[in-house]
């Protein structure tokens, strides 16, 4: 594993920047989540798919690969509709939070997935997230069910993380995410059509305002395309959990961006914020220790 530079960086957390948008596009956008998912990958596979056909960057994907690529894109798009759920459930900032319990999900599935040891560090400063988490909510029991949605994508996000640190090794960063959206749109179209035959749905409320399609197209393209493809990109450089755990920063980013579009909306208690502050703790705390592992030439994650 080559060793990050500043810009690396500076690059993930700007992608984590992006990802803390795309709670707030959720609600800004009419049509159900899962419906939402629906457009999402539609547009994200399509376009991806003419970019690298037109770049001439397609590359082949034994079959092994594509099925297990395809199955992934599935757990994105249950990912995607529990994250949209939650902040419908409850707000922008509860659904954030919750999903920084990723770091602590990683921790504890990524050891099983690359068979390797699990590191101390890695649960100290996952619990260290937890403990964060308890602080927010210690006062927000009202918005439970938006928590749990959100802290179960956020577990959902741990498993494709991994299994996308794997697959960096042998495909480039646009093929891997062209086959996970496909597989993402198949997977949402399937339960969107589940949701409609069970009545969960009615036709009506799956075609977007005119409005919604400006924020899907930034969502598909920018949050997706862009922001997905970058981040398998970054890989490369960094382990699951370091990406994780940097991904933490959501809350932080996603919260002050809310308070720009919702105002008084978003307003939480003094122990939503007190609870930021450790997590924030928690993702400085992972790169430090980091560089000094890698001063010792010691590389406990691969």
């Amino acid at each position: 594993m080559n060793r990050p530079t500043l810009t690396d960086y500076l690059h993930l957390h700007f992608l984590v920047l992006i990802w803390g948008f795309t709670a707030i596009l959720g609600l800004l956008i009419s049509v159900p989540a899962l419906t939402l998912v629906v457009y999402r990958t539609l547009l994200a596979a399509v376009g991806l798919g003419l970019l690298l056909v037109v770049q001439r960057k397609m590359v082949p994907v034994a079959p092994a690969d594509r099925l297990k690529l395809l199955a992934t894109g599935v757990v994105i798009a249950l990912h995607w509709a529990l994250f949209f759920g939650a902040a419908r459930v409850a707000n922008v900032s509860v659904c954030l939070a919750g999903m920084a319990t990723g770091s602590l999900w990683t921790s504890l599935l990524e050891p099983l997935f690359v068979r390797r040891r699990l590191q101390l560090i890695e649960v100290i400063l996952g619990m260290l997230v937890m403990a964060g988490l308890y602080m927010i909510f210690r006062f927000e029991i009202d918005r439970a069910a938006g928590l749990l949605m959100a802290v179960f994508s956020a577990m959902l996000a741990a498993v494709f993380t991994i299994v996308n640190s794997q697959f960096t090794r042998r495909y480039p960063p646009m093929t891997i995410t062209f086959y996970e959206m496909s597989g993402a749109f198949g997977g949402s179209l399937l339960f969107l059509g589940l949701y409609l035959a069970f009545g969960l749905e009615t036709p009506s409320s799956l075609w977007p305002q005119p409005t919604d399609w400006l924020w899907i197209a930034i969502l598909a393209f920018v949050c997706t395309v862009y922001a997905y493809s970058a981040s398998v990109w970054l890989m490369r450089k960094f382990s699951a959990f370091a990406v994780n755990l940097t991904v933490n920063l959501e809350p932080v980013y996603g919260i002050a961006l809310a308070w720009l579009f919702f105002g008084d909306r978003e307003r939480m208690t003094t122990g939503f914020y007190a609870g930021t502050v450790v997590i924030l703790v928690a993702v400085l705390v992972y790169p430090v220790w980091q560089r000094k592992m890698d001063k010792k030439n010691v590389y406990p994650i691969q």
